[in-house]
């Protein structure tokens, strides 16, 4: 039953007494790790292993969230991303030193050269607290930048997706539609190109002279790459994205780590007509999901909270670490997220005096 649990119904790690948390005099826990996806629960992980005192502050928000599936994780091949969260909460759960409170970090104050930080959070009950520790690890990951076309965040993470090593396999062979700029065309071929040889790239209009100049630019000979993939170029406005048939309803065997999924919808477009597609992989931008790293001066970097992978990703404020999908090393996959934060732990446990 791995893959029927919603997220719904899987409780945090709890703090008794959340509200009434306030700094001391001196810092009251080694770590404060912001973020409860893999990389965050990873680097609780790998504390609470040297027997760390850390807390774990989790939003609740996930980049994969609405997903039906993870992928390539091995051991937990085709869980729900909540499932794969509580296990590994669960599992945490028998390490005494370390603890996770549902909460929205604020603001992150520097004290004392960075030797101490107070961490400001709003909690599910209304209420407001500030924990203080000696280091702090941002693991606040991303969202993405969707555009307002109808349909498209109804069924995002459920037959529009924005990763084809996370979801591709699920919708191999099938009908297939790209979501994104001309210019980005090809480069999401090359990485469908073994999954899926009946490919649409809608552009929405952005089939421009000054488009083509910049495809040829980024990947050259662009053109002859997609007709030798039989790639058709759809340049239409798209109005709408509508559900035909939804995968979901008769969902796979839970025990199995992957399962053909059949969805189906139709795009419409503005100037008529309309083209049926089983599935879609995107090219959207993305941005960090929260501002509290950037608002105490760690740089970004692309977009991304500043990492140094030769100091166990420390960003350029001292005591601070950026993992994840958030940081500067602009890999966003759960296998590298999980690498992240086992690596920050280890790296951050060893600095400690």
């Amino acid at each position: 039953m791995k893959n029927i649990i919603s997220l719904g119904v899987l409780p945090l790690l709890s703090l008794a007494g959340a509200a009434t948390i306030r700094s001391r005099d001196t810092p009251t826990y080694d770590a404060v790790i912001i973020g409860g996806g893999p990389s965050g629960l990873s680097a609780l992980s790998g504390l609470a292993r040297v027997r760390r005192n850390v807390l774990l502050i989790d939003s609740g928000e996930y980049r994969n969230g609405p997903t039906r599936h993870m992928h390539d994780v091995i051991g937990f091949d085709g869980v729900t991303p909540a499932y794969y969260r509580w296990a590994a909460r669960e599992q945490i759960s028998h390490y005494g030193t370390v603890s996770a409170v549902n909460g929205t970090v604020t603001s992150i104050e520097a004290l004392n050269n960075n030797t101490e930080f107070n961490v400001a959070t709003s909690f599910l009950n209304g209420t407001d607290g500030v924990v203080s520790a000696r280091k702090v690890v941002l693991a606040t990951g991303l969202q993405d930048i969707l555009p307002d076309t109808p349909g498209l965040r109804e069924n995002w993470g459920k037959g529009i997706f924005w990763c084809p090593w996370c979801d591709g396999h699920e919708h191999a062979d099938q009908a297939l539609g790209l979501l994104g700029p001309l210019e980005e065309a090809a480069g999401l071929v090359r990485e469908i190109s073994t999954l899926n040889s009946d490919i649409v790239a809608f552009v929405n209009g952005t089939d421009t002279p000054a488009a083509r100049e910049a495809a040829e630019k980024s990947f050259p000979q662009w053109e002859k790459y997609l007709e030798i993939h039989n790639v058709t170029v759809e340049n239409r406005t798209i109005s709408r994205i509508t559900r035909l048939r939804d995968a979901g309803e008769e969902p796979a065997d839970p025990s199995l780590p992957t399962a053909p999924e059949y969805d189906l919808f139709r795009v419409d477009f503005a100037e008529g007509g309309n083209i049926t597609r089983a599935a879609f992989f995107t090219s959207f931008p993305d941005e960090q999901r929260s501002d509290v790293g950037e608002k105490m001066g760690v740089q970004l970097y692309g977009g991304r909270l500043t990492a140094d992978n030769s100091r166990g990703l420390s960003t350029n404020i001292p005591g601070v670490y950026a993992i994840g999908d958030a940081n500067s090393d602009n890999v966003t996959n759960v296998p590298h997220a999980l690498f992240t934060g086992k690596r920050t732990a280890v790296y951050l446990h060893g600095k400690f005096t």
